[in-house]
C-alpha cells in the first residue's frame, strides 16, 4: 500500500500527530509511506510575529511540501490539520483548490481518506473542521474512513466519531492520543487494502 500523511501545522501539534500517524502506517505492514507538509502561504511578516510559529517553521523548513503527484501515488491519504474556525486551514484549501486536473481524470476516487484535527479549546470547532475536509472528499468520490465509535480506545481522547480531535497544544498530546491515533491508522489501512485486493 502507499499511504500519504499530509499535514499542515503552525506549531507542532498536528506535526506531531502525523508523525505517529507515519510511525503506525510504517509498522503496519510493508507499506511505502510519504510525510509531506502542505505549502506555508502565510505572509513571512506575520509567521515572525509569534515565536512559537517561527521556530516551528525553522524546524520543518526540510520536510517536503505536498504534491498532487502525492496523491495520485497514494492508496490512502491521512490528514492532520488544525481547524480554523470550524473549517480547514487556508493553506490545506489553497492546496485542494490545485486537485481539479487529478479529479477531472478520475484520479481521486477510491481513495481512502481519514483526517484529524485540533483546536486551542475544546469547542473550537474540530468536528466541523474534519466534516469540512470530508466535503471535498466527497466530490473525489473518495472512501471515507473515519474511525466511528470501533474502539473503546477513542472515548479516552473525546470520542470523536469523525476523526481524532485534541486541544491545548502539542503539550497536551500523550500516550492515550497516540494509541487512537494509531487505531485510526489501522482502520484507513485495513479498509484500504480490502478496496484495493
Amino acid at each position: 500500500m502507499n499511504i500519504a500523511i499530509i499535514y499542515y501545522s503552525m506549531t507542532g501539534t498536528n506535526y506531531q500527530m502525523a508523525q505517529w500517524a507515519a510511525e503506525e502506517a510504517r509498522s503496519n505492514g510493508d507499506h511505502e509511506v510519504r510525510l509531506r507538509k502542505v505549502k506555508e502561504t502565510a505572509p513571512m511578516d506575520v509567521i515572525k510575529s509569534n515565536d512559537a510559529w517561527k521556530e516551528h517553521y525553522e524546524q520543518t523548513k526540510d520536510i517536503e511540501a505536498a504534491a498532487l503527484e502525492d496523491l495520485d501515488w497514494a492508496d490512502a491519504i491521512i490528514f492532520s490539520v488544525p481547524t480554523r474556525y470550524g473549517n480547514i486551514p487556508s493553506q490545506l484549501q489553497a492546496f485542494l483548490d490545485t486537485t481539479g486536473g487529478l479529479w477531472s481524470k478520475g484520479k481521486l476516487v477510491n481513495k481512502v481518506v481519514s483526517a484529524m484535527t485540533s483546536a486551542q479549546n475544546p469547542h473550537g470547532g474540530q468536528e466541523a473542521t474534519l466534516l469540512s475536509l470530508y466535503k471535498s472528499m466527497f466530490h473525489w468520490g473518495a472512501i471515507i474512513a473515519a474511525p466511528g465509535y470501533t474502539s473503546e480506545e477513542l472515548f479516552k481522547t473525546g470520542g470523536n466519531p469523525y476523526g481524532f480531535s485534541t486541544e491545548g497544544g502539542v503539550d497536551n498530546l500523550n500516550d492515550q492520543s497516540k494509541t487512537s491515533i494509531s487505531h485510526q491508522v489501522k482502520r484507513t489501512i485495513d479498509i484500504a487494502e480490502r478496496i484495493n485486493k
